[in-house]
């Protein structure tokens, strides 16, 4: 079936790969949950609390809220089409699947720059984490070396440094780096437990007070980095931010040609992580604020850590440092992980060249797309501060999770015979709570964050007619 404008749709049953195309399945649920919650419990709460309590000050607890409500209503749309849709490629497949190529190309190459900047952001997060750490120890790194240009620096070698290894392992097999991205989400989520434990007894509820200092709507206020600029203030504007913070099951829907029992295993995976992680995010939130000001920590690029040294418990500091320094990974893991899937899949559809989508005979893993995707991303993370990239990348996911839940209701309509292993409950409820949740928080972004999502889009656009159009295969 084929649309003059939408372009043609993707069979939902794919064909046999050959096997220099064909991924192998090794991931159970346990490793697919831990890789949803590795890929979300990471920056968004270890550094980006600290620049949404910028913007929102206490209210930041809401902005985690209705962050997590628009992502929780996007993960049940995932949820319902991995099981249906037993191929990789997250949302640039289920797009092509239910509208068509030329959306399809939208969301694949909206998904490129979502996870190359989720990546190069959280190696930015790293790198703040590694550099506290590293002074608290007296190895002191040189401002020049561990910032971009932008925050008075020449280059973040460290973010760069952790991006290498992070792609080193994934170059070793999917099965064993997933294995060890296992044991480093128990590492982290005992971190976390540790500050929970060591902070709740400084709590104060008066640091709630005022719990909307910058109001709810967005609003023009002083950026504290940038004297005599304006930024949008508020609850919102928050959320729009650390929304960043929630995102990252849909890494798990990535793994769906390589997940033993697909119908299963990303049902768990995807749902499991996703309810963890809110569970998570709202204890470690009000425990933060209540244990220290907003003001106090909002600016940190170590936020949490900064509040257990803010009252004298520097040991507890160092080892929530140090845990950070080994576990924050995860997260780089699992979108590059995600990002070379999504390449490999545009590939294997000759959207873009071919020999981007030929993975290693012994490992399984797409060699050069995993090695070229880890160079854009270090390169990124190299120069660019850590809440501009940041805002860009939701922009990116925020037109993923559209595509998603629009394609929800389509495949209902078009084809509601076929099993659906997972069923969304008031699936049209829910696609509408996802579309319009995401279009509210796109538009509190930042407007050159805006202007840059639409920039990168028409590049690809120019793209897709210039030269992915008349080589597709399903075409």
């Amino acid at each position: 079936m084929t649309n003059p404008i939408l372009g043609p749709l993707k069979p939902i049953e794919a064909p046999p790969a050959d096997a220099a195309h064909k991924l192998h399945r090794t991931l159970g649920w346990p490793h697919l949950v831990a890789l949803g919650v590795g890929a979300i419990v990471g920056t968004g709460i270890l550094t980006l609390i600290g620049t949404g309590a910028g913007l929102a000050g206490p209210g930041v607890i809401l902005s985690f809220l209705i962050a997590g409500l628009v992502c929780a209503a996007a993960a049940l749309a995932y949820a319902e089409l991995a099981t249906m849709i037993p191929q990789s490629g997250s949302a640039y497949t289920y797009s092509y699947v239910a509208i068509g190529e030329t959306i399809a190309w939208i969301v694949g190459w909206s998904l490129i720059l979502e996870y190359s900047v989720v990546c190069s952001t959280v190696a930015v997060g790293w790198s703040g984490y590694f550099t506290g750490f590293m002074d608290g120890i007296g190895w002191t790194i040189p401002t020049s070396l561990a910032n971009g240009p932008e925050l008075g620096g020449v280059i973040n070698l460290p973010a760069v440094a952790i991006i290498a290894v992070v792609a080193g392992m994934l170059l070793v097999g999917t099965r064993e780096s997933a294995t060890l991205n296992a044991v480093l989400v128990a590492l982290k989520i005992a971190a976390l437990a540790m500050f929970v434990a060591v902070a709740l007894p400084h709590f104060d509820a008066a640091n709630f007070h005022p719990f909307f200092p910058n109001g709810v709507l967005p609003h023009a206020g002083p950026d504290p980095l940038h004297p005599g600029a304006l930024i949008k203030l508020g609850v919102l504007p928050a959320a729009s931010i650390i929304f960043f913070a929630f995102y990252g099951f849909d890494a798990v829907s990535t793994a769906a040609e390589e997940a033993k029992n697909p119908g299963r295993d990303m049902t768990i995976g995807i749902v499991g992580s996703m309810a963890a992680c809110v569970v998570i995010y709202m204890v470690i939130a009000a425990t933060a604020i209540g244990a220290a000001p907003a003001a106090s920590f909002a600016q940190s690029a170590e936020p949490l850590a900064l509040i257990l040294r803010s009252f004298g418990s520097t040991t507890a500091a160092k080892i929530f440092g140090a845990v950070a320094i080994i576990a924050l990974p995860t997260v780089i893991l699992a979108f590059l992980f995600g990002q070379t899937r999504i390449f490999f899949v545009m590939a294997r559809d000759r959207l873009l060249p071919e020999s981007l989508g030929r993975v290693h005979p012994k490992s399984g893993v797409p060699v050069a797309v995993t090695i070229g995707t880890a160079i854009i991303v270090a390169a990124i993370a190299a120069f660019l501060p850590l809440a501009e990239i940041a805002a860009l990348a939701n922009a990116g996911t925020l037109c993923a999770f559209v595509a998603v839940c629009v394609s929800l209701v389509v495949l209902r309509r078009r084809d509601p015979g076929r099993p659906r292993v997972f069923r969304v409950p008031a699936a049209p409820l829910v696609a509408v709570i996802g579309v319009m949740g995401c279009l509210g928080l796109f538009a509190t972004l930042p407007l050159g964050t805006q202007i840059r999502f639409f920039a990168w889009n028409a590049i690809g656009l120019v793209v897709y007619f210039a030269y992915a159009r008349r080589r597709s295969a399903v075409g």
